[in-house]
């Protein structure tokens, strides 16, 4: 079995411990080609802290979910993964909370019905553009504005892409209003397996009722936002995944962060401040694994969320 990285195929068995809700950087396109942006700074910046990731804590993957309207730009992903010398996986999808883009809208309109799921599953079996690069998951959002129809157009094209490819689909959601499970809705109606769907963001409630509803319609749990203290204190994160893992769920679980080495999305005053301060790539390994281990996770619990959960969902025949 392999899996699709950005710096092309490799055997399912290299991936080891695998962060699987990541950004390298998410950046907004307009803005910096008007105010600037250092390429060789940031490729720096970025191969610094991701080598410094895998000497301290061993990760060796990331999964970087960073889509069209997040400033994509695959190629200095694949730069920064072959300096660095670790594993990327990459995304295909569209960054939208409620309105497609009119990119998108247009050649919906004028062109095909089905133009954007074309355009998933190109990317996927041929490249992004003339660079060969191939991402291996589909990104959906949904958030608390909830499925308004451009949202219910996106999730069907998604929907559409991962069926014809196989590929896994990996969610941006709001727990709090019940976005997974408006999702899992969705993508069924599509003919999608959810098990081929982590819905992210779950672990942003401490609702063991609602996250049980997801496992128990057969998909994965994106437990991914450690450290992100705006949305839930950590302590609360981790005790909901060793709650989970006692309930012997911890084989539908991944771990992750949601962070970033720069995101034009918070102002750095804000994101350099106290309260982001564990929201950085090493908090899982850090802080997060000895936490759940003196909780009384096991080392068989830890490994199938952070190693053979990921590479179930990435591999590919």
């Amino acid at each position: 079995m392999s899996v699709t990285t950005v710096r092309g195929e490799i055997d399912a068995d290299r991936l080891g411990p695998t962060l699987m809700h990541e950004h390298i950087y998410s950046l907004y396109s307009d803005y910096r080609i008007d105010y600037g942006w250092d390429e060789q700074a940031a490729v720096e910046r970025a191969v610094e802290v991701l080598r410094d990731l895998k000497a301290s804590s061993g990760i060796t993957t990331l999964v970087d979910l960073t889509v069209l309207g997040l400033g994509r730009n695959l190629q200095r992903t694949r730069r920064i993964s072959e300096l660095a010398d670790i594993h990327v996986v990459a995304a295909t999808g569209i960054y939208a909370f409620a309105d497609l883009p009119h990119f998108f809208r247009n050649r919906t309109a004028m062109v095909d019905d089905d133009w954007i799921s074309d355009f998933l599953v190109r990317e996927l079996t041929e490249g992004v553009g003339e660079t060969g690069i191939r991402p291996a998951v589909i990104k959906l959002v949904t958030d608390r504005q909830g499925a308004n129809d451009d949202v219910r157009l996106i999730a069907r094209q998604v929907g559409r892409a991962q069926v014809r490819t196989g590929v896994p689909i990996s969610t941006h959601s709001h727990p709090g209003t019940g976005q997974g499970l408006v999702q899992q809705e969705l993508l069924r109606a599509e003919g999608v397996d959810l098990g081929r769907v982590v819905i992210g963001h779950s672990g942003d409630t401490t609702d063991l009722d609602y996250l049980q509803r997801i496992v128990d319609n057969g998909s994965y749990l994106g437990m991914d936002r450690f450290g992100h203290e705006p949305s839930l204190p950590l302590e609360d994160r981790i005790r909901t995944v060793a709650t989970l893992c006692e309930r012997g769920l911890a084989g539908r679980i991944v771990l992750s962060h949601d962070t970033n080495v720069h995101s034009d999305g918070v102002p750095a005053e804000i994101r350099h401040s106290e309260v982001f301060a564990d929201w950085h790539f090493r908090c899982v390994p850090d802080i997060v694994l000895p936490a759940l281990r003196e909780r009384g996770v096991s080392e068989e619990d830890i490994a199938l969320m952070m190693v053979e959960n990921p590479r179930r969902i990435l591999e590919h025949p």
